[in-house]
């Protein structure tokens, strides 16, 4: 992939210069200490979890520009979480970087204290419903959508909403009886995640729920794996999937159709924080500020394809390209405190319990 050159910083003094030139535009001056003390730390700690062959992209641009070795661990959203907290408590080190696809997570973690408060160089081009706090940030703009066989679901099958897919489900349960497949709520944070977002944005959720238990849904952790058995044949229509994976898979296998709902389409962020207690503090902002970056970020939308969240980034997966196909119908999940409450055990609990109903025909 051709890489994007870093503007140069104009007017240097000679001594500092190698520092200063990576300094991009509009950063404040003393910021060229960040960059020095990043480069005596020589690493940054990532957990992430953005598949490894996306990440790859952001990996080898910021280790170019900034001769900082990246040690990037791609995990599950609970299981980043949980290890998170794990390796915090024993006190020996953990990331330095969180980027994780489950905010609800992330905002719990925040509230922990797991986190650094950083005014980031990069926080004006952040929309306000993705900046928690200065602490947690929003980096990517990612539609959930529905994915399907389009060699074996009949045109007049492709569910266009949410209704849609009801009405499909209710009408031909044994067409596609254990041909649906689905994020699992109860191993998956993001899971979890998107169908209580679903709770609070249709009144007929449950509705649905209940048909995917007649319907046998199959559920998994892993939208990778659910894509893979679409396009295969195994599953037949794959609900709640992030719009990145599924333009990635689409582009090698035309066979996978993808829907962005038209009555409303979660936008769901993948969310970045600065661990409280860092060993590589300075590489952990810099690698921050860097995702939310122009270039960063242009790298997100047109190599890793997981879709740039700021405005003035154009190709093909960016906010302007999301609008066109749904305009005001997006829903941003809103980085929030309400998304830490929805982790409460006691609301969990009745939650998943009511899930397990539901999946019952309950």
């Amino acid at each position: 992939m051709t890489k994007l050159a870093l503007p140069l910083a104009l007017g240097l003094v000679a001594f500092s210069a190698a520092a200063h030139a990576q300094v991009p535009p509009g950063y404040p001056a003393d910021y060229a200490a960040v960059i020095d003390a990043a480069k005596k730390e020589g690493k940054v700690v990532v957990y992430g979890t953005t598949d490894a062959a996306a990440a790859n992209f952001l990996v080898k641009d910021f280790e170019a520009a900034y001769g900082i070795k990246v040690e990037y661990n791609d995990l599950n959203s609970t299981e980043l979480y949980n290890r998170f907290i794990a390796e915090a408590a024993a006190g020996q080190g953990t990331a330095d970087v969180t980027w994780s696809s489950a905010p609800d997570l992330q905002v719990k973690l925040v509230n922990d204290g797991y986190a650094a408060t950083y005014k980031s160089p990069e926080a004006a081009s952040v929309p306000s419903w993705a900046n928690y706090k200065d602490t947690a940030f929003g980096t990517t703009y990612e539609a959930v959508t529905f994915v399907y066989n389009k060699r074996l679901v009949p045109e007049g099958d492709v569910p266009k909403n949410h209704a849609d897919l009801l009405k499909l489900l209710t009408s031909k349960p044994d067409a596609y009886k254990g041909k649906v497949t689905a994020y699992d709520p109860e191993r998956s944070g993001v899971g979890y995640l998107f169908f209580t977002q679903d709770d609070l944005a249709w009144n007929q959720a449950w509705d649905l729920f209940k048909a995917f238990g007649k319907t046998e849904i199959k559920l998994y952790t892993s939208a990778g794996a659910m894509i893979e058995r679409v396009t295969s044949g195994e599953h037949l229509i794959g609900y709640g999937i992030f719009g990145s994976y599924a333009l990635t898979r689409s582009k090698k296998d035309p066979n996978l159709g993808i829907v962005l709902p038209n009555d409303y389409t979660l936008i769901a962020t993948r969310v970045a924080f600065l661990s409280s207690k860092a060993k590589n503090p300075n590489a952990g902002k810099l690698f921050l500020d860097y995702l939310l970056s122009k270039r960063g970020q242009t790298i997100i939308a047109n190599e890793a394809e997981l879709y740039s969240l700021r405005d003035d980034v154009q190709g093909e997966a960016t906010v302007a390209k999301v609008k066109a196909q749904v305009g005001d119908k997006v829903r941003p999940i809103q980085i929030n405190n309400d998304l830490a409450g929805n982790l409460e055990a006691t609301k969990r609990l009745k939650f998943l319990k009511q899930w397990q109903g539901a999946l019952k025909g309950n």
